[in-house]
């Protein structure tokens, strides 16, 4: 399927739902802490959604190994959970947690997603490392991202400096395309595979693409719990998770999940 480059005019469209994105994102980073349940923080996401007149993009969404659409306007990953983790008011935060919030937001018809990992109160220099590291690989893919570079220099950076902190790439989820729908075409993995050599992306200008590293402390495995939805490392060590939502332009790239 055709890679849909977007004008000036649908970027700044997907900028607007990226500035929603950011609002929520930010909220929950200042009051995510001990004691606060993940429920609670998923209220004020649907809170914030809603008078900013956008729509919650991951409420609803259904997946063929769930038997239930997912619940929550965001994913509240704790510790080994890799991604997709469920919103609940008996999910409390503890101190030394760690936590990637998911969220995504849709706007006049067009897509921002965007993660983050936080540290609730004080945590371990190894889960600090992991959050620095995760990060820094998403900082890579936004100094290296120009129309003509091969997608597959980035993701070899990306995965290679991982690695070399000791930490591994989660291989079973990548980015995508982001734009009217919220995955759209092409894939985009944080590592190098023959898939990626074979059929590589070549960034355009117009490109939309929703970026975003997880990174696990231990093993790449997961699996996924029996609800469908949760991911969690198989080794039961933790994972971090940062996400934007970028767009490919005439020098570089511009964030669009930022304010």
């Amino acid at each position: 399927m055709a890679i849909t480059l977007r004008s000036r005019r649908e970027i700044e469209l997907i900028r607007k739902a990226g500035v929603v994105v950011a609002d929520v994102l930010l909220k929950l980073q200042e009051v995510a802490e001990p004691g606060v349940t993940t429920g609670w923080l998923d209220s004020m996401a649907s809170q914030i959604t809603t008078e900013a007149g956008a729509t919650a993009l991951f409420k609803g969404v259904r997946s063929p190994y769930a038997p239930a659409p997912f619940p929550s306007a965001i994913c509240a990953s704790i510790n080994e959970q890799v991604v997709h983790g469920i919103p609940s008011e008996t999910a409390v935060l503890k101190n030394g947690d760690i936590l990637s919030i998911d969220f995504g937001a849709k706007l006049d018809g067009y897509c921002g997603d965007a993660a983050v990992t936080v540290a609730i109160g004080e945590i371990t220099e190894d889960k600090r490392r992991l959050i620095d590291a995760t990060k820094h690989l998403l900082d890579i893919a936004i100094a290296r991202a120009k129309p003509g570079v091969k997608w597959s220099q980035i993701a070899a950076e990306m995965q290679g400096y991982a690695e070399s902190a000791g930490f591994s790439v989660v291989k079973d989820f990548v980015g995508h395309g982001i734009g009217k729908k919220m995955h759209e075409e092409p894939k985009v993995p944080n590592f190098v595979s023959d898939e990626l050599l074979r059929c590589d992306i070549i960034l355009t200008e117009g490109m939309i693409l929703a970026v975003e590293p997880m990174v696990n402390a231990g093993t790449s495995d997961v699996r996924t719990l029996k609800n469908g939805w949760v991911v969690v490392t198989k080794d039961g060590k933790c994972s971090a998770h940062f996400e934007h939502t970028i767009a490919i332009v005439k020098n570089g790239c511009e964030v669009l999940t930022v304010k």
